[in-house]
Order: C-alpha cells, then structure tokens, then sequence
C-alpha cells in the first residue's frame, strides 16, 4: 500500500503545532514496496519524478558479492535469507531489502544496495568467526 510522505502534519522546531496550509498531493505519494524475494530474476521499470525510470527488483537469486579482505566481488547464486533485521515476517518469507543477511556458496552476506530501488543485490561478505 502507498504511503503519503508529506510533511503538512508535523510539528515546528519550536514543538508548536504546523496547521495544514492545503490538501495532499498526489506526487507526495510513494509507491508500492517490491518486497524482493529469492528466485528467478524479475524486474519491473517504473517511471518516477523528474522523467527519470527506476528499475524495481521483484525477485533475483544472484548477488554481487565483495570480499573486503581481498577486494575481488563475485557474481554467485543466492541460497536464501538467513536473517532480516527490518522485519522478522520478511525473514520468514525469504524478501530481501538492504541490511538483510543472504546465505551465499561464499558464506553469510550483508546486503548494501537497496533492491526496490536499485534493481540488483550487492552484498558484503561477512567475516566467519
């Protein structure tokens, strides 16, 4: 479901109240999430504000992953999503977003892009302990 991210009902710095000065407007309307899940790679192109095109990332099972130790990013499959600290029903569901922890043939990785947004998964991989 879109969201309005307006900001005619927010208070002053003062902490006084901001009367609303008109109504909504619909290109202060977001919209709605991709909620990235793993499988066979979907894109969506969506055209935004200023005539410019998103590419939104419906579902993907292949990461570019960077090892930060040796500086060498590989293209590798996605096995599935180990945790998920923005929403613990996406972890349960498998959708990647940015921050999400995939399990890789490399081992754990962190997720740095942001999939809805951006159309790919870079990831980060983690050190094992």
């Amino acid at each position: 479901m879109p969201q309005w991210h307006g900001d005619l009902k927010k208070r002053k710095k003062t902490g006084g109240r901001k009367r609303a000065h008109r109504r909504k407007r619909s290109y202060e309307i977001g919209g709605t999430a991709a909620q990235t899940a793993v499988g066979e790679t979907k894109r969506k192109r969506s055209n935004v504000c200023g005539g410019n095109i998103k590419l939104r990332l419906l579902s993907c099972n292949i990461a570019n992953v960077t090892n930060l130790s040796t500086n060498v990013t590989k293209k590798v499959e996605i096995t599935n999503v180990v945790r998920n600290p923005s929403n613990v029903d996406y972890e349960r569901r498998g959708i990647i977003t940015k921050g999400a922890i995939i399990a890789t043939p490399l081992g754990e990785a962190h997720v740095t892009s942001r999939p809805g947004q951006d159309g790919v998964v870079n990831a980060i991989l983690m050190k094992t302990r």
